[in-house]
């Protein structure tokens, strides 16, 4: 299903790009010009998590991509992996600005993009090369379990790209497998930012993007059945929740998808 772009939207949309630009040349500009005069923390307080909730701001008031959080009381207090839908940019944004200390898991080329990614590469985001999966699955390993010892929540795409809406991806279990192999919960989250921020396209949409936190899944253990039994519990939870906050109009007969069955 294809939404249509009203000639104002349209306004408004190169209107938050503009702004958009220029806030990513400024912050990236001052973080280069201060990351190693100050700690880590006071510039994920200071400047990157001010951004992120900026541009989420930014495209609250420009576009109209207003959003609502449910179950947020469900993120434990402690370091844990969040297994995360994956539609749009702006989960990316949202959940960094939201939680602290937080890293997300993306490919590594992201941080080759001049300001924001040079914005990415000094947050200690887990940057992994997806063209060499084994090597990929050890660096996840790796570095996830060391930024969980040091406290942060990680943030994990199980589908490993954005999917559209209505549609569901391969659900890999990359993320409970951290999980086990640190001793931490898993929480699920479900949302449907893709419908007002799409992957494709520079249209943005107004509407309510509903963000739902699941309860904590907790592997019973690090083996294979373990380690399926929870993943399967998170790809369940959020395929059914998607289910639900999803517009019917990207539910026609043809988009819905089923289990993987990973």
């Amino acid at each position: 299903m294809k939404k249509k772009l009203s000639f104002l939207q349209a306004l408004r949309t190169s209107l938050f790009y503009l702004l958009l630009s220029c806030s990513v040349l400024i912050w990236g500009i001052v973080c280069l010009a201060v990351f190693l005069f100050i700690p880590y923390a006071w510039l994920m307080k200071g400047f990157i998590q001010p951004w992120c909730r900026f541009v989420v701001g930014l495209a609250s008031v420009v576009v109209g991509v207003k959003y609502n959080i449910t179950g947020l009381e469900n993120l434990p207090k402690n370091a844990c992996v969040i297994v995360s839908k994956h539609q749009s940019t702006w989960e990316t944004i949202f959940y960094t600005g939201l939680i602290y200390p937080i890293s997300n898991v993306l490919k590594r080329e992201l941080q080759f993009i001049p300001f924001f990614g040079w914005m990415l590469a000094l947050s200690r985001q887990v940057a992994i090369n997806r063209g060499t999966p084994k090597e990929a699955f050890k660096q996840l390993l790796d570095k996830g379990s060391k930024l969980l010892k040091a406290g942060h929540y990680i943030v994990i795409f199980p589908e490993g790209t954005r999917t559209l809406p209505g549609q569901n991806g391969r659900f890999t279990r990359g993320g409970i497998t951290l999980a086990a192999t640190a001793g931490v919960e898993a929480v699920p989250v479900a949302h449907n930012a893709g419908e007002f921020w799409p992957k494709k396209g520079w249209a943005k949409f107004p509407g309510v993007i509903n963000v739902v936190f699941g309860e904590p899944i907790k592997p019973q253990g690090s083996d294979a059945e373990s380690i399926a039994q929870a993943n399967k519990a998170a790809e369940a939870w959020i395929v059914t929740t998607m289910q639900k906050i999803t517009s019917p109009i990207f539910l026609e007969k043809g988009n819905e998808t089923t289990l993987s069955g990973s």
